[in-house]
């Protein structure tokens, strides 16, 4: 769902996030200062957030969709 990234293509203080490709696209699109996403990164279906710019309501936002993206997952998995 979330984390704090330790990849060394990720800056310091980034949160990486669980989205929807098309999220991620309007993330990026919407706030390039706060969300990013490094050619690591890129294949998966995650966005990186800059902690020291986003908003306390845009963050619990973003993790009340990433965990709707997570338990959506989990039900298509379930047999």
């Amino acid at each position: 769902m979330a984390g704090l990234t330790s990849h060394p293509a990720a800056e310091p203080n980034s949160l990486v996030v669980g989205v929807d490709p098309d999220e991620r696209s309007w993330l990026l699109e919407d706030d390039s200062d706060t969300y990013y996403v490094t050619d690591y990164h890129r294949p998966h279906p995650a966005v990186l957030v800059r902690l020291q710019r986003i908003e306390p309501d845009a963050l619990r936002d973003l993790l009340a969709t990433a965990r709707q993206v997570t338990l959506r997952k989990r039900r298509d998995l379930r047999p």
